[in-house]
């Protein structure tokens, strides 16, 4: 059995015809049924109920289809990855989430092309989940997020736990005080959240982090993008738990406070392939590393 066999079945499966995926595949027909039936020989079971019209599977064959399917997206990634290792010399992209944008990720990216000239970097804003699929199917090298995402072939590094702060709009009742807020109090207001999709996402992360307190805030929003969510703290519409690091973004009439629970926290982390030691990876995490040694509230270092 080999992978042509297994694109050939799926043809079949998805035209639920012969004829029709001979077209699709640019191949006559009668070769086309000598391959299906083959594999059939090979599997030991028909796979197709040719009495019906259109064509159907059989149960085997439904099962089979999963797997076929699923073994020619991975060898469709396996290629598309490898072609990409090997132009990790003359470029390297990187996904990140919007918040990390405030950390010291445009310091890394200023160290790295003046360390390496001759790589082009691109950045890519993605949410966590875009990056795992992403750097799975390589179209990306590097991945900044937040999410604790397993996967098999992924590398995470745990760079920061980064303290949580709420974003209030200025002259609310949490605004008169510079005390650390508590969850509890959150609760009790309006919460934007971001981003709506995909998910799992940083917004399940704040939530979650009411559940554990055992409340929910009094109305919840879902927003796409950090910048909105500010835009409507701004105006008045809700809190937004966001990192510490996001202050440095100074929203117009949006103060800032510390929340005071020491599980209020979301880490930064630093995804690659597992075992991707190319020059241009190994660079940035080189500095990735001096980057966050620096800072004094780092955890760099510690495998997600």
């Amino acid at each position: 059995m080999d992978l042509r066999h297994l694109k050939y079945f799926v043809a079949v499966a998805d035209e639920r015809s012969f004829t029709n995926a001979a077209v699709r595949l640019h191949i006559s027909q009668s070769p086309l049924s000598r391959q299906i039936q083959q594999l059939e020989e090979e599997v030991g079971l028909p796979l197709f109920q040719r009495d019906s019209r259109p064509l159907n599977l059989t149960e085997a064959g439904r099962f089979f289809y999963e797997r076929a399917v699923s073994l020619l997206t991975q060898a469709d990634q396996a290629l598309s990855t490898t072609r990409r290792i090997a132009q990790l010399e003359q470029r390297l992209v990187v996904g990140f989430v919007a918040s990390t944008m405030y950390d010291p990720l445009p310091k890394i990216v200023r160290w790295f092309q003046s360390a390496c000239p001759d790589i082009e970097l691109a950045l890519q804003d993605m949410s966590t989940v875009e990056q795992i699929d992403a750097l799975k199917a390589g179209r990306i090298d590097v991945g900044f997020g937040r999410i604790r995402l397993e996967d098999p072939v992924i590398r995470r590094l745990v760079l920061r736990n980064e303290r949580l702060v709420v974003a209030v709009p200025m002259g609310h009742t949490l605004s008169v005080t510079s005390a650390p807020v508590g969850i509890a109090d959150v609760a009790k207001h309006p919460l934007l959240v971001y981003p709506r999709s995909p998910r799992p996402s940083y917004a399940d992360q704040v939530l979650s982090l009411f559940h554990d307190h055992g409340t929910q805030p009094a109305y919840i929003h879902e927003v796409q993008e950090i910048q909105t969510a500010l835009g409507l703290v701004s105006a008045g519409m809700g809190l937004c738990i966001v990192p510490e690091s996001v202050q440095r973004l100074r929203a117009d009439e949006v103060i800032y406070r510390p929340l005071r629970d020491a599980d209020a926290i979301s880490p930064i982390i630093m995804s690659t392939r597992l075992h991707d030691q190319s020059a241009g990876v190994c660079a940035l995490q080189d500095l990735v590393q001096r980057a966050y040694l620096q800072a004094p509230t780092s955890s760099v270092g510690t495998e997600a």
